[in-house]
């Protein structure tokens, strides 16, 4: 090789090393998923995000989600209204943690995946990217979901800002095919103290008027249309999902009933009585079982 077409191919490296490090223009290949991942990365050049592909979804539907039906055929009707061209709300869930907040999401997207609904999840700190992904994905034919979980925010967090205004207070209108759904354990979204209601001022009528840091804070959660809230469960609410899960792992019924002191022990152990606790218990209960069945299979062999 010639020391010219050594240069060649040296140039050739170093410009696709600098092609990898620039921001990328290129459209998602919308067709190979129906969720994704917002991800920055910082370059040379910068901060860069772009939307990556999420191969493995969850498989929840919503007939596996228990003891929430109201709240499920709440988030569903929204759901199928934005789907369908209607009108629709922005979402906030929130409540007590592991009640299937997040699982009713990804149980919606794969109901109506196949009617065009794709989903977008967004990390917190990566909200101050929310214009871009709105404009990325305008006029796409594509109904989506913006995804954020376990939404809270500190003081002068970016992102507190930058969904406040892609909520309602951009100068553009929200795009008629994004909705925004978020979960959160607080249904204000900041940190409140005590020392915030002193400012709270009384009317001469009697009525009282919030501070202006309470206002700020309480204003975000306002400006999404539905709020949906979650409770912890009651014991026989807890069985009953226990019994879905074991069923759903192949348990018989004698086997259920079997459990049911142990899925009791389980959920005391942790403090708490939630569907995630009861599809934990299922998988470790059914697990053993299976394990201590093939090995006595072994030696008897």
């Amino acid at each position: 090789m010639s020391e010219l077409e050594r240069l060649a191919a040296r140039a050739e490296h170093l410009i696709a090393r600098l092609e990898s490090l620039l921001p990328s223009t290129a459209e998602p290949d919308w067709q190979s998923a129906v969720a994704w991942r917002w991800r920055r990365r910082h370059t040379g050049f910068g901060v860069q995000g772009a939307l990556q592909p999420v191969r493995s979804l969850s498989t929840m539907t919503l007939a596996d989600l228990q003891n929430i039906d109201a709240q499920k055929e709440e988030i569903d009707r929204n759901t199928r209204q934005f789907v369908e061209g209607l009108p629709a709300n922005n979402v906030l869930l929130t409540g007590s943690r592991g009640t299937g907040k997040s699982s009713l999401i990804k149980a919606c997207l794969n109901t109506y995946a196949a009617q065009g609904l794709r989903l977008i999840e967004v990390d917190k700190d990566d909200l101050v990217d929310l214009p871009d992904i709105v404009d990325m994905i305008a006029g796409r034919p594509e109904r989506f979901i913006v995804f954020c979980d376990d939404l809270s925010f500190d003081e002068g967090e970016g992102g507190y800002k930058a969904l406040k205004t892609a909520l309602d207070g951009s100068i553009s209108a929200q795009g008629d095919n994004v909705l925004i759904y978020a979960t959160s354990n607080r249904r204000h979204l900041m940190p409140e103290y005590m020392h915030e209601n002193l400012a709270a001022q009384h009317q001469a009528d009697g009525e009282i008027h919030p501070g202006e840091t309470t206002e700020e804070k309480v204003s975000l959660s306002e400006r999404f249309g539905i709020w949906v809230s979650f409770y912890p469960f009651r014991q026989d609410d807890y069985l009953r999902i226990v019994a879905h899960w074991l069923g759903h792992f192949g348990c018989s019924v004698e086997q259920i009933e079997e459990a049911r002191g142990d899925a009791l022990r389980f959920a005391l152990e942790r403090g708490s009585r939630s569907g995630r606790v009861a599809w934990q218990f299922a998988k470790d209960w059914s697990g053993q079982r299976r394990l201590r069945a093939r090995r006595r299979r072994r030696r008897t062999a």
